[in-house]
């Protein structure tokens, strides 16, 4: 089993931990015992379905969040896997004016194992707070999607049409970006009515090069187009070793050059007010988004993260919310 650094990951998992919460009125559960060490072989792991316990009014003890909207929003999440279920346990006041705590039980229709998800809402409704403030509600990707949609204007390729609309935050010098492009360009080939756009998002506190690479990348766009950045970007990734203080102009420079780039005139665009505003404006939209680790791909404002995500699971989601935004 893995435990998770945040709720957003939590939600996107396919397993949960096999713990359920203590603080609950009069409900608990068994936690699945090893084998012993002298065992020759450990137990076969045991399957069926899973069986929630009895639900107690005593732990519903306040109106808002309702469990339609708790339905609803988990729905939102957890409906691209037909195999997940779950059951809203509490409900429950708290000691801070109209925050609540929400306890769901959930589990995979195959296996006994049941796991807990607990999160607090805010007043308002439209948030939720566990180890981050994440959006919440029966629509809680719609914010961010307008948002996209609105200032996501970095280098794009695939239908004209926004319907679906893919938008990945990105840094060049990211290892986990560059093992994710065969992912992209997959989902692009299996989703051919997608829209799709990239965003620089420079980690400079841990890459060195990757403030001039994205730079690089504006300069390519906003002087040779869309196919130009999209040669440029396949082939940084592909020379990524390359991106260092001693060789990293040499690198960009003939990524842009054998993207049908001049690469003079590339590099005198990178030292511009005008490439730094472009860089700085994605930044400060995945600041908006509270993007923070790349890759990150919105799925009409779904944020997901796509380090170790399996494909499968990606383009389940993908044709969960294009048909959820129709």
């Amino acid at each position: 089993m893995q435990l998770f650094a945040s709720l957003r990951n939590t939600l996107f998992a396919i397993v949960f931990i096999g713990i359920t919460s203590p603080l609950l009125h009069a409900q608990s559960t068994t936690e699945e015992v090893p084998a012993a060490p002298s065992a020759p072989a450990a137990a076969p792991r045991p399957t069926g379905p899973p069986q929630f316990p009895p639900v107690d009014p005593a732990n519903f003890t306040v109106d808002t969040p309702s469990k339609d909207t708790v339905n609803a929003f988990l729905h939102e999440f957890w409906g691209y896997d037909p195999d997940r279920v779950w059951q809203i346990q509490a409900i429950q006041k708290t000691a801070a004016p109209g925050i609540s705590k929400v306890t769901v039980l959930a589990a995979q229709k195959t296996s006994p194992q049941i796991g807990t998800l607990q999160f607090f809402t805010t007043p308002d409704g439209q948030h939720l707070i566990s180890s981050e403030v994440m959006p919440f509600g029966a629509r809680p990707f719609d914010a961010a999607h307008k948002l996209l949609l609105a200032e996501a204007n970095g280098p794009s390729r695939g239908a004209a049409s926004k319907n679906l609309l893919l938008v990945e935050f990105a840094d060049f010098q990211c290892p986990h970006c560059k093992a994710a492009q065969p992912t992209v360009q997959r989902l692009l080939q299996d989703f051919p009515n997608a829209h799709y756009v990239f965003e620089n998002l420079p980690l400079t506190s841990i890459h060195t090069e990757a403030m001039k690479a994205a730079l690089y990348s504006t300069c390519v766009a906003k002087l040779y187009g869309n196919d130009a950045f999209f040669k440029f970007a396949d082939l940084v990734f592909q020379n990524q070793e390359g991106l260092t203080p001693q060789t990293s102009d040499t690198t960009l420079n003939e990524a842009a050059t054998k993207a049908g780039a001049d690469g003079a005139k590339v590099g005198s665009c990178t030292l511009t007010p005008e490439a730094k505003a472009s860089v700085e404006a994605s930044i400060k939209l995945a600041q908006s988004l509270n993007v923070n680790e790349t890759p990150t791909l919105f799925i009409n404002g779904r944020g997901v993260p796509m380090g170790g995500a399996p494909y499968e699971t990606l383009q389940k989601i993908v044709a969960f919310q294009e048909k959820e935004d129709k």
